[in-house]
């Protein structure tokens, strides 16, 4: 079975944040088959689906980014699958708005969820799903910057770029991470068309 994991923090006051554009690409993913039920199951809210026939463990962590090894390790377990069955969604304030890169393993690049799955798990190799969420301000810490709300420009982008994050994943479930990578890793931007911010 496939382990899809978006990252975030749980609670209201979060749920705007760019560190939680992870938890909306999950969401997406499972809006799509008509909000399967979740349950609280491995620290995380969890729904087993199906895509396109492919059984698929969709799952939002209930633990703080900071800790999300936990549940993942958990999430692995409860699967019973390995690291090579996972693929991570999270922010990347590295990343220009509306672009997402999937990798097939790496190191943490200064995002602690990752940092904290891959102190867990003991190995970088898992795949990982960045969506964009900056450039960053250089004028803010990047604690700061991820906890912050999105823009106003750029909230109306918000639903192309999940959609765009969520075809990616699937096809990486589907069809594996280097065709999905070969497909979705060009540096385009979602709503790009609607014109600039």
């Amino acid at each position: 079975m496939k382990v899809v994991v978006g990252l975030g923090n749980p609670g209201e006051e979060y749920e705007t944040t760019r560190h939680n554009i992870g938890y909306k690409v999950a969401e997406e993913i499972l809006a799509r088959r008509g909000h399967p039920y979740e349950e609280r199951r491995a620290r995380s809210l969890v729904s087993r689906a199906r895509i396109d026939g492919a059984a698929v463990l969709v799952a939002r962590p209930l633990t703080y980014m900071n800790r999300s090894g936990a549940a993942v390790a958990a999430l692995l377990v409860l699967a019973e699958a390995g690291p090579e069955d996972l693929l991570v969604v999270c922010d990347d304030l590295h990343l220009e708005f509306g672009t997402i890169r999937l990798r097939p393993r790496g190191t943490h690049g200064g995002h602690k969820g990752l940092l904290s799955i891959i102190e867990t798990l003991g190995t970088q190799g898992f795949a990982r799903l960045r969506v964009g969420v900056g450039p960053a301000d250089p004028a803010s810490a990047h604690a700061d910057f991820v906890l912050a709300p999105f823009r106003r420009g750029e909230r109306a982008r918000i639903p192309d770029l999940v959609r765009l994050a969520a075809d990616c994943a699937e096809t990486a479930v589907l069809l594996g991470v280097t065709a999905a990578m070969n497909r979705f890793n060009a540096p385009s931007r979602a709503g790009a068309a609607e014109g600039p911010v």
